[in-house]
């Protein structure tokens, strides 16, 4: 499978190793609206192929699948312009940033017999597979804090007045969409979506919220996620039950993961593991989806479904603490 990358961030690096490590899948292409920059990329990722104009990219018989790493503000239009150009998508999280724009390319995906899919590590790591399986012991669990607050590299220039992009609620940044949105997916992949939401945050100068936390109430629990760009956050995640606990040490890759039951003993579930091997399992599972499509179809629609489901709890939770993205008004 022949892969062509939207974006030149860093996390478009981390993917390339991932993907390579996943095997099957040549990065062939790469898209920047620099030329200088899409080549300084290319050269450091040997990528054949560089591309200044999206439309280039969309018709290009050189590419099959998209990997979009560009700004939030650009995850829908993008997406769209690709999925009615014929290229299967994998787009990076927040994929979209109203439930309505997934549902709709979610549809022209379908009626082009396309993939389209959120990169999130943790939906398609093992690591995953073994936390829903560690909750089934904890018997009945009552209390979960999901935490995400890690001190972003780019705060220092934000000190010295400038703008960068993850600061720029015009690029449909934030805390919440950068950090929170790892929160919500196991909250809502292991209990479902909430019956009752309460959210704040704190906002920036810029208007982007630099770190918030929400409520999410169900009959039998309260799920606790807290986020945040501008603190250094060391205490994990958890999950208590009545039989035994589970500590987490980074909830977007599900590691440092470790049982505690009540009897005294513990059980670690997963320990470290790197960017690019965590990324790994994304590209896998697009590649999977992708070249085997009827094989494959049950899992990807669980995929496509809980997706879904992520971005109603996102909406609910931006609704409550007042973020609001003007692309969302002109979809």
């Amino acid at each position: 499978m022949r892969i062509g990358i939207i974006g030149t961030s860093a996390i478009a690096g981390h993917f390339i190793t991932g993907a390579r490590l996943a095997g099957g899948i040549e990065i062939a292409a790469v898209y920047s609206r620099r030329a200088e920059t899409g080549e300084a990329f290319a050269h450091a990722w040997e990528i054949p192929l560089v591309y200044t104009r999206l439309g280039d990219l969309a018709q290009s018989a050189a590419v099959d699948a998209v990997y979009i790493a560009s700004p939030n503000v650009f995850h829908y239009p993008q997406s769209k312009q690709m999925l009615e150009s014929g290229k299967h998508v994998l787009c990076e999280k927040p994929i979209v940033t109203a439930p309505e724009q997934f549902e709709q390319l979610h549809a022209l995906a379908e009626e082009r017999g396309l993939i389209y899919m959120e990169a999130i590590m943790m939906r398609y790591l093992p690591a995953r597979e073994s936390l829903h399986r560690a909750v089934a012991e904890l018997g009945r669990v009552t209390t979960a804090r999901f935490d995400f607050s890690q001190l972003s590299s780019r705060y220092p220039a934000l000190l010295r007045g400038e703008l960068p992009n993850i600061f720029n609620p015009a690029m449909a940044a934030g805390g919440l969409m950068d950090l929170g949105v790892y929160c919500v997916y196991p909250a809502v992949d292991l209990f479902g979506e909430p019956e009752g939401v309460r959210a704040s945050a704190g906002f920036l100068s810029t208007g982007a919220d630099g770190f918030g936390s929400a409520c999410l109430s169900y009959s039998e629990r309260e799920v606790l996620l807290s986020w945040s760009k501008i603190g250094q956050g060391y205490t994990g995640s958890e999950i208590l039950g009545d039989r035994g606990s589970i500590t987490i040490r980074s909830i977007s890759m599900l590691t440092g993961m470790e049982l505690h039951l009540a009897d005294g003993t513990h059980r670690m579930l997963c320990g470290a593991l790197d960017k690019a091997a965590a990324m790994c399992g994304e590209a896998k599972a697009f590649r999977r989806f992708v070249q085997a499509q009827e094989q494959h179809r049950a899992s990807y629609e669980q995929v496509s479904a809980l997706t879904s489901r992520v971005c109603r709890v996102m909406e609910r939770i931006r609704r409550e603490v007042g973020i609001s993205f003007e692309m969302q008004e002109r979809l």
